[in-house]
């Protein structure tokens, strides 16, 4: 250990990777810069492309890799990120740095670039971020996709029964999915003021295992679009304030109620939301294994709820 801490290139890349992540997670503070490939992508591939190009690099990419992971952590304090979103960019952004640093090496075997510990030209590959975060913040065209998420289960009561048990919800304590318990927000109760076209239904949340007990936690607030007993509740996202979630924006939920044979119910659930996080074929699929283990819970609970009030 003393070996390493004493080596002029670990601490080098400690200074390296200190100002290209920090001045990544100041922009995302003070909103230059999106949840796209330029922070992803291109900032931990110029941040490897800068330690390539260390003239002495015997431990530099270990200081990069401990900084890096130290700093995306950190942010998790004042929330703004939750443990799953810093474990899946930690994934997405060690090996862009890799990356970054292979191409610098290949490219100084072909003679184009020299070898340097000069902090002044180290930090150069960082001007193309400098440039793409605000360039692509400001230019950027919103296009708004929205994505589906449906769970559907089949619960041995009538559509009428389980309609009256999950359009408001006193208090949610079930089995919770893996994600719930690690980290996502934990819905407590859900409340309809009033059974008609119009009313507010508002959830409120609490923080998960590795929460601060206010982090992760708030309300989704909807207004019921179309309501009918033992059918329907559909109903729009009209505010909701999940700490550490800004790149999601809730925007309909759904519930379908189906009869099944004689006495039992297939309830379908529809959650649309949409995110700024890219690359989506990265995100994506943790997106909408979180949107159904939330799902799962509140069925989990019904479940529970139905078996107690009918006893059967």
């Amino acid at each position: 250990m003393k070996e390493i801490l004493k080596d002029k290139s670990f601490r080098l890349s400690i200074i390296i990777t200190t100002i290209f992540i920090g001045i990544g997670i100041a922009f995302l503070f003070i909103g230059i810069v999106d949840y796209s490939w330029v922070l992803f992508l291109l900032l931990p591939v110029v941040l490897g492309a800068a330690i390539g190009t260390m003239k002495v690099r015997k431990y530099a990419l270990l200081a990069a890799v401990i900084v890096t992971v130290s700093l995306l952590i950190a942010i998790y304090i004042p929330g703004l990120s939750g443990v799953i979103c810093i474990v899946m960019a930690i994934g997405l952004i060690v090996p862009f740095i890799f990356l970054g640093y292979v191409i610098a090496r290949l490219v100084k075997r072909y003679g184009l670039i020299k070898e340097t510990n000069r902090l002044s030209v180290l930090l150069l590959p960082l001007i193309p971020f400098l440039i793409a975060a605000p360039t692509e913040h400001f230019l950027k065209k919103e296009k708004e996709t929205i994505i589906e998420v449906k769970t559907e289960r089949i619960f041995s009561y009538t559509p009428n029964e389980v309609y009256d048990a999950i359009k408001s919800v006193d208090t949610l304590d079930a089995e919770k999915p893996f994600l719930l318990k690690l980290d996502l927000p934990i819905p407590t109760k859900c409340i309809l003021e009033k059974e008609e076209v119009g009313a507010i239904r508002t959830c409120y949340f609490k923080g998960g295992r590795f929460s601060n007990a206010d982090f992760g936690a708030g309300t989704i607030t909807e207004r019921v679009t179309q309501l009918e007993r033992g059918k329907i509740l559909k109903m729009d996202v009209i505010d909701y304030n999940l700490i550490g979630r800004k790149w999601i924006g809730f925007k309909e939920a759904i519930y379908y109620f189906e009869p099944v044979g004689t006495n039992s119910c297939k309830l379908t659930r529809v959650t649309t939301y949409t995110s700024v996080l890219t690359p989506r074929f990265y995100w994506e699929p943790m997106e909408k294994l979180g949107v159904k283990q939330e799902h799962d819970y509140v069925f989990n609970n019904l479940e529970k709820d139905l078996m107690k009030k009918y006893r059967k």
